[in-house]
């Protein structure tokens, strides 16, 4: 977290951030029903509903609770029900049956929400000076965090979508298509001593922090992503029936849930079509491959006769090399790096120690950022992370080699 001044004119611009933030929140369910939103498909997804009252949560448990004197809290009972994983603020109802919450309804949580924001623009107006500083990083982190649910919004959205045999489609589909970059080109980096991770402008994550010296080899980093059409030609080649290509963990995750494709992925007669945001649509060949695990990016690289970049190698590409494509704005890109702590990591004080540091455990990192991230959001020194056998997120592979 890095603010350096916090006089009046920065908290006001700290309130125009907050409040476009928010509205940005529910601009994303603007096409939703009130029946979308309550939905949990899967125990990984949760129902709109809840993302956007559990960021309100953040704010009223975080930053209102402690800092307010005489806030009055929406209602008691939503402490527990929408605390995500905050062992140390009180015990969270079960990730896995948010589904179950049919009450408050959607409308109570959209009052919770213009509740909190009262009480925030009262906060940001008023605050003491000897807080400003404690305030300002607090709510900066909060708006982020829900800069992080925005997008977890959408993946969870479509997953619910793709559930449904009417396969409805979260936005219409655009008149003109994307275009794709279609040569793929290999940028050498030499090898030697860099540095990685936040600097001191602008905010970052805890889990970013601190930078420090890293040696690499030198390598080669494709200039963009695997596209749909030569994921497609690894599944022709029997990609998915080749234990060769597999970690034994992977192989034995597609014996045991019977995976031969991307997810979203449904053979039609001939043809390939895929579940988007834009409903279930034909396959695009020129467009980047998603909803890849870990397992299934090793095997095509393996297949490919590359393999996966480090997240030290992404990063020194992406801060060095402006002409690589795709590294931004398209899908979170997985690495084969642990995601573990940096050296001298030092977490959140408080309660917010637990936002990144206790799962730094058997999942591993993915960089850049996707469609579905909001503006802003994205930064070369970005942390993201997944199970290996997760793909309901937005990720896609990037080759290496050397």
């Amino acid at each position: 977290m890095t603010s350096t001044t916090h006089a009046p004119a920065d908290l006001e611009r700290l309130l125009h951030e907050y409040r476009r933030v928010r509205s940005e929140s529910v601009a994303r369910c603007a096409s939703l029903e009130t029946e979308d939103m309550v939905v949990q498909s899967m125990p990984d997804v949760s129902p709109t509903k809840w993302h956007l009252a559990h960021v309100t949560w953040f704010f009223e448990a975080i930053v209102l609770a402690k800092h307010l004197p005489g806030y009055s809290r929406f209602h008691a009972d939503f402490e527990r029900v929408f605390n995500s994983y905050y062992q140390t603020i009180g015990e969270p109802h079960p990730r896995h049956r948010r589904g179950m919450l049919t009450r408050p309804t959607v409308e109570q949580v959209l009052e919770y929400r213009r509740h909190v924001d009262s009480a925030m623009d009262e906060l940001l107006a008023r605050v003491p000076e000897r807080d400003a500083k404690t305030v300002s990083e607090l709510v900066t982190v909060g708006i982020h965090h829900e800069q992080q649910h925005q997008e977890l919004m959408l993946m969870d959205i479509l997953h619910v979508f793709a559930q449904n045999p009417l396969r409805p489609a979260y936005r219409p589909r655009t008149r003109s298509g994307q275009s794709f970059p279609t040569t793929s080109r290999w940028h050498a980096f030499d090898g030697g001593d860099i540095e990685v991770g936040a600097d001191e402008t602008g905010f970052s994550y805890d889990n970013e922090c601190p930078r420090h010296g890293v040696r690499i080899t030198p390598f080669e980093l494709a200039s963009r992503l695997v596209t749909a059409g030569e994921y497609r030609d690894f599944i022709v080649d029997g990609g998915y029936r080749r234990p060769e290509l597999w970690l034994a963990d992977g192989w034995e995750l597609l014996k045991r849930e019977g995976i031969a494709a991307p997810l979203y992925w449904e053979r039609t007669a001939d043809a390939w079509h895929a579940m988007s945001l834009e409903g279930l649509r034909a396959l695009n060949p020129d467009g980047p491959v998603t909803h890849v695990s870990y397992y299934e990016a090793d095997a095509y690289a393996r297949w490919a006769g590359c393999r996966l970049p480090t997240e030290f190698e992404w990063e020194h590409a992406a801060t060095t090399d402006d002409d690589l494509e795709q590294m931004f704005g398209h899908a979170w890109q997985w690495t084969s790096s642990s995601y573990g702590a940096y050296p001298g990591f030092a977490a959140y004080a408080g309660s917010l120690g637990e936002y990144n540091g206790k799962f730094m455990i058997n999942q591993l990192v993915l960089r850049g950022s996707c469609h579905a991230t909001p503006d802003g959001h994205a930064r070369a020194s970005y942390r993201n992370f997944y199970y290996p056998h997760q793909r309901w997120m937005f990720s896609g592979v990037r080759l290496a080699r050397g």
